[in-house]
This record gives structure tokens, C-alpha cells and sequence, in this order.
């Protein structure tokens, strides 16, 4: 038996003859990749920052009006009815958001999304327009729902409520810190806390801004490039990182907890504290 498979790849539409069993043995893989493709998503709305703990059940039901979406690095999206009509749940990959002042240009990042990190928020709540620009740092995976559907599910999961608050008070905190430091402390300072701020307390490690250029580390502080240069130099001659090509390491954490004017007897309360009790 025999069946009919158009190959439209072909200048010509003619069909390609394809048995039977070749044609069962192709669904079945493209059936398998499906499953497959399904739990790893199951898996990743599970450790989703707003949907964890909910019922396996739920995220299936959630999973059927999703849809994937692929981002290219280093792409700006300035669209923002996207955003009011969408929420999406981050898969993989950084995205930016920042906000620009019209007539000098220059950025202020407000957050690096990352893994298991949604948006946007205050779209869902507000049901208006946010006014961000979004920039991809890597190519970013993503799972994009209808707001209207978003909303429908806050309504009938109260986890997802719960779940909601912290995730709020965690970015309230965050621009609690920004306004304080940019009014109370030195660049110099700032820079030491934002690094310590993104150090990995199990590896030791700086993830999340590692590979970010000078220019990007300045709009996340609230400075410009050449300043942040100037004290990223600083902190390589006085042995506290390696500087190579858009890579930051950590040489010496107790020199770098120095100049963010951080004792090491202090509580751990951070990361950075974390890693000074080791």
C-alpha cells in the first residue's frame, strides 16, 4: 500500500510516493517528539515562578492555550501592544528591560529576565499599556498566552496569587536598592554590589552579567560606559577580577566585599554574604 506525500521543497508539486509503512513510522516520531516537547514544558511551567505548585492537571489544561515563541539575540522589541494583550513565561535566554529618555538616548535597565521569569506583570494587573522596551541578550524560548486567558487562570488558580506577591516585592526590592544606591553610594561601590548581587553561592561564580558589555553594566547602575571601565580597571589591578573579552571573573571576593563596603561578619542575608560564611 502506498500514500501520497506533496513535497512542496521540490520546484515541482509532483507527489512523492512514500509507502505506508514509511509514512506510520515518520508520525510515530513526529507523535514521540510531540510527547516529548509537552513533558519538557510540563517541566518548565512547574518551576515557572508564578505557577509552581500547581496540580500537574492545571498546567496540562494552561499548556493547551500556549503557544511557543522563538526571540533571535539582540533583538529590540518596542511593540507594546504585544505585551498588553500577551503574557509570556520565559523558557530559556536573558531579555532586557529598560526604559530610554527620548531626547539624550541614554538607558536604564530595569531587570534581566531570565529563566522561569514571566512578563508582563503589570500589564496583567493594570490592563494598560507599560511603557519598557524589551531586548534580547541571547535567543529567548518562550510560551506566550492570551491576557485574557493569563487573567482567567489567576481567577481560578489562587496559587498562582501567591506566588505572585513575592515575585513583586523581589523586583519592588530590587528598584528600592537601585534608588538607594544611586542617591547614597559611590559608582565605584554600586558596580561591587551589582557583582556581588549576581555571584552564584554554590559555584562562586558570576552568572546572569558575566559576558555583558561595559556599556550594559552602566545602564544597570545608573552610569556610562567609560566610567564603568574605568572602575572595572580599578578592580583588575587591584586583583578583585579577570577582565577577558566580555567576561568578568572573581579573583579575590573578600577585596570585592571590601569595596562594597560589606563586612564579612555580617549575617548572610544574600548570595554574596553566603558565600563569606564558606
Amino acid at each position: 500500500m502506498c500514500i501520497f506525500n506533496i513535497n512542496l521543497s521540490q520546484p515541482s508539486n509532483r507527489p512523492q510516493i512514500v509507502s505506508y509503512s514509511e509514512f506510520v513510522y515518520f508520525d510515530r516520531c513526529s507523535m514521540e517528539m510531540t510527547i516529548k516537547k509537552r513533558k519538557q514544558y510540563i517541566q518548565a511551567l512547574q518551576n515557572n515562578k508564578l505557577l509552581k505548585g500547581l496540580p500537574e492537571y492545571r498546567l496540562q489544561n494552561i499548556l493547551n492555550d500556549l503557544e511557543e515563541e522563538t526571540w533571535t539575540k539582540h533583538t529590540c522589541r518596542v511593540d507594546r501592544q504585544k505585551s498588553l494583550f500577551h503574557f509570556y513565561f520565559i523558557l530559556s535566554g536573558r531579555l532586557k528591560v529598560y526604559k530610554v529618555d527620548k531626547d539624550t538616548g541614554r538607558e536604564f535597565t530595569l531587570f534581566i529576565l531570565t529563566k522561569n521569569d514571566v512578563f508582563d506583570v503589570l500589564c496583567l494587573l493594570e490592563q494598560t499599556e507599560h511603557p519598557v522596551y524589551y531586548e534580547t541578550l541571547d535567543k529567548v524560548g518562550l510560551l506566550c498566552a492570551p491576557m485574557g486567558k493569563m487573567r482567567q487562570w489567576v481567577q481560578e488558580n489562587p496559587e498562582i496569587n501567591r506566588n505572585m506577591l513575592p515575585y513583586l516585592g523581589q523586583q519592588l526590592k530590587t528598584m528600592e536598592e537601585y534608588a538607594s544606591n544611586v542617591t547614597l553610594i559611590d559608582i565605584s561601590t554600586r558596580l561591587a554590589k551589582l557583582i556581588l548581587t549576581h555571584i552564584n553561592s554554590e559555584s562562586k561564580k558570576l552568572e546572569l552579567i558575566n559576558d555583558l558589555s561595559n556599556e550594559e553594566l552602566a545602564n544597570l547602575i545608573g552610569s556610562t560606559r567609560a566610567v564603568v571601565n574605568r572602575h572595572l580597571q580599578d578592580f583588575k589591578n587591584d586583583g578583585i577580577l579577570s577582565l577577558g573579552r566580555q567576561k568578568v571573573e572573581i579573583k579575590n571576593l573578600q577585596l570585592l566585599l571590601e569595596r562594597a563596603n560589606i563586612s564579612s561578619q555580617k549575617k548572610p542575608n544574600t548570595a554574596a554574604d553566603d558565600l563569606t560564611e564558606k
